[in-house]
């Protein structure tokens, strides 16, 4: 492995004349050894000053190297264990044509998924939760936040706000908040979601063992009764190396005719 690395380092097997930047050039080329496979999931990187002497090249220039490899997902560096090549992850695709709880859409896929509790109860709501929920001015909010987790893999923290009108025991919730709902009478029928890119604050890094302000997904869901009142409104945060989200799209013309 030792000298695989040197091979992969060495300065006249990745540098370019008039190819960019040498950290761009460094980085592309552990970049091909990791998709390769020659440098494989979990194994260790040289330090900083090892592979600087390896390439010949700075260490600030090794350095932007490696850091580009942490943003793209790549490597990760942990305090105390250096830098490594970061696990394989088998994405997971959601689609968004349907509504299903994240426990229903694991279960149909035989995947091993299991939550870690971070907060459930009543509480006084936030400003956003008052308005999107349609709380009165004294109302308390049942907030359920989860650590979700398959096969191993934290993929994504779930913060869930539903007014105690319909969830007044937010303790006695178990593994699947929807079949929760489902036994009260409160299930939601319909929801409408919104999706934007961010970089994952430092917080929410650690739980889902990532590198602070790598990409993630940002999911916003209000859900609604067949009656048309909000039940729910949920904010969550996706790894955005590990999920997918499909959605199935028809041309306006065949949609008309169905339509018809």
């Amino acid at each position: 492995m030792v000298d695989l690395i040197r091979e992969i380092l060495a300065q006249e097997n990745w540098t370019r004349k008039q190819n960019g930047p040498l950290y761009v050039q460094l980085h592309d080329q552990i970049e091909s050894a990791i998709r390769a496979g020659d440098i494989k999931p979990g194994e260790p990187l040289p330090s900083e000053r090892v592979m600087a002497e390896i390439s010949k090249v700075s260490r600030i220039t090794v350095r932007k190297a490696v850091q580009t490899l942490v943003n793209d997902g790549l490597v990760v560096q942990k305090q105390g264990s250096g830098t490594s090549v970061a696990p394989k992850i088998d994405k997971v695709q959601q689609s968004l044509s349907q509504l299903t709880s994240f426990s229903e859409d694991m279960a149909r896929r035989g995947a091993i998924a299991r939550s870690r509790l971070l907060e459930k109860g009543l509480t006084t709501p936030s400003p956003r939760e008052t308005v999107a929920l349609g709380l009165g001015a004294n109302s308390k909010v049942a907030r359920i936040s989860r650590l979700r987790i398959v096969d191993g893999v934290p993929l994504a923290i779930e913060r869930a706000s539903i007014s105690p009108e319909y969830l007044p025991d937010p303790e006695n919730v178990g593994h699947s908040l929807y079949e929760y709902l489902a036994k009260l009478g409160h299930k939601p029928s319909r929801a409408i979601q919104r999706i934007s890119a961010s970089n994952i604050s430092s917080a929410d890094a650690k739980l889902l063992q990532v590198e602070e302000g790598v990409a993630g997904l940002n999911i916003e869901r209000t859900s609604y009764l067949p009656s048309g009142q909000v039940v729910e409104f949920t904010r969550s945060i996706y790894r955005g190396d590990a999920y997918d989200f499909v959605a199935e799209l028809q041309l306006a013309e065949q949609l008309e005719s169905d339509e018809q």
